[in-house]
């Protein structure tokens, strides 16, 4: 009897952007369409604001909002029911270099394009642009559906 084949991968990266959100949209769907499971990832970072007596840093209060902004993103993607293979990774650190590791063994990273002012729309983000060059699988780079206008 032979081993099971493994679920593919599909690593999704969540920062609660507009493209963020079709990226997951798109990742949900591509995973249904390969039988394989999706891995949101949303990275946060502890910010210190530094004042006239030091730094302000609570860790604690920091990742408690990270779940709840990370919770209110993926009920605003899915608002009746989640997909079933749908896991939810939280991570601190640099999302460029989270993401690229978790792109190890991933059968696809998936991330959205975002751009800031009328030139840089045309452009990659820093993240996207970094995980593309840098992933250990194909990257797909997914830009939100309707852009506002400026």
């Amino acid at each position: 009897m032979q081993p099971p084949e493994p679920v593919p991968r599909v690593v999704v990266g969540v920062d609660g952007s507009p493209s963020s959100y079709a990226a997951l949209r798109w990742a949900a769907r591509y995973a249904q369409l390969v039988g394989g499971a999706v891995e949101a990832v949303h990275v946060w970072d502890t910010p210190s604001d530094v004042g006239w007596s030091g730094p302000a840093i609570d860790p604690d209060f920091d990742l408690q909002q990270a779940r709840e902004r990370f919770a209110q993103e993926l009920r605003a993607v899915f608002p009746e029911e989640r997909p079933v293979d749908l896991e939810e990774c939280l991570v601190e650190g640099d999302p460029s270099e989270v993401l690229i590791r978790a792109s190890e063994g991933a059968e696809v990273l998936v991330v959205g394009g975002r751009g800031r002012g009328r030139f840089a729309r045309a452009m990659l983000g820093s993240v996207s642009q970094r995980c593309a060059q840098h992933a250990a699988c194909p990257v797909v780079v997914v830009r939100q559906a309707h852009e506002p206008a400026h």
